[in-house]
């Protein structure tokens, strides 16, 4: 199974959006979704630049010809993969459907924003509903990555805040207060060093899953 691909750009198709990435001699087809797409683009990628992908590769017996889903990040692949979870989106139905970045889709579907969801293509009414009730309560830490252009807490807010914003989503996650609270300090009692809300969320639920 390929997990990453590390060559050049032999070739990038727009209106598809598909990129042929060549590895050693060896081109592979990346099916890009388009909130990627757009990034390599504002960042002024073309033919001969290098690129670097973190690959989703879905092979099976009714789709037996490899599909490979690329994306910038790990976080980015993994959101992808709990969408997938949810009944009736396929692999090329949530590549396509990928036109905001992962951050505003988390956060819709906490937000229980289904009409948010449903600009999305391929994304009736019917379809968002599930999404919010497969993968809402899961998908908070991927609402509050704020390096895709979208972020639930602001950057020039204080630690103070930060910490509350967490709380607060905690809370909407069905903890109570207290709990919330004394979760987000333990985490920070053991780690002083995390400043950053998601990587404090993702610590809180470490723990109890633990």
């Amino acid at each position: 199974m390929i997990n990453y691909l590390n060559g050049f750009i032999r070739r990038l198709d727009e209106t598809d959006s598909r990129v042929i990435i060549d590895v050693g001699g060896v081109g592979y087809e990346v099916v890009l979704p388009y909130f990627v797409m757009r990034s390599m683009l504002d960042e002024g990628k073309t033919e001969t630049d290098s690129l670097e992908l973190e690959i989703y590769y879905h092979a099976s017996e009714r789709q037996p010809k490899p599909i490979l889903v690329g994306f910038k990040k790990d976080s980015e692949r993994s959101f992808f993969e709990k969408l997938l979870q949810v009944e009736d989106i396929g692999v090329n139905t949530a590549a396509r459907a990928l036109v905001f970045s992962i951050s505003t889709i988390a956060k819709a579907i906490e937000d229980s924003d289904t009409s948010q969801l449903t600009r999305m293509p391929g994304i009736g009414k019917r379809t968002a509903d599930k999404m919010v009730a497969t993968l809402k309560g899961r998908v908070a830490e991927w609402a509050l990555l704020k390096d895709e252009g979208y972020s639930t807490i602001p950057a020039n807010k204080g630690n103070t805040d930060i910490h509350s914003e967490v709380i607060e989503v905690l809370i909407n996650l069905g903890h109570k207060r207290t709990d919330a609270k004394e979760k987000v300090e333990k985490v920070l009692e053991s780690n002083e060093q995390i400043k950053d809300a998601q990587e404090i969320l993702r610590e809180v639920f470490r723990i109890e899953r633990s």
